[in-house]
């Protein structure tokens, strides 16, 4: 039985957060191909370059909202106007430190999700299996019960 991939692009500029993700994968979640970019600006090259290249796009972006040059907000903004590659991906925006108008402002420009910032590996391996269980993994059984439906017979 072949297992599904997930290609999870971490949008993270913080080293123990980062070595937190990347243990949470390691130990918890072998379906996960986990990309690490540390910057806004960084994120949109990486993405840009990739669509260039006609990579397949992450099917879930996990995105920070705190981070150096071009913040989380104007990231999602960004993303969110490229239409077509980026419509369909699920966006999680997260933030250690955040108010309630970073909440509102993230789900106004294109976030399908905020999250308070796990801070350990137990809470980020449980953030990041709700996130596969929610976005990636409910969808994939929609498209495969979809697909079975309109096959011929």
């Amino acid at each position: 039985m072949e297992t599904t991939r997930y290609n999870v692009l971490l949008v993270e500029d913080d080293l123990p957060s980062i070595d937190l993700a990347r243990r949470a994968v390691a130990e918890s979640c072998p379906e996960v191909d986990l990309t690490v970019v540390g910057g806004g600006d960084a994120v949109l090259d990486w993405l840009n370059s990739s669509a260039a290249r006609n990579e397949q796009m992450p099917h879930i972006i996990l995105l920070d909202l705190k981070l150096p040059k071009l913040d989380g907000l104007a990231v999602l903004r960004t993303l969110r106007k490229h239409g077509a590659i980026m419509r369909d991906v699920p966006i999680v925006a997260f933030s250690a430190e955040y108010t309630q108008a970073d909440v509102l402002m993230s789900y106004q420009v294109g976030a399908n999700s905020f999250v308070n910032k796990p801070t350990d590996l137990a809470q980020f391996t449980g953030f990041l299996m709700e996130q596969l269980a929610y976005w990636l993994q409910s969808r994939q059984r929609r498209l495969n019960v979809a697909s079975a439906q309109n096959a011929p017979e």
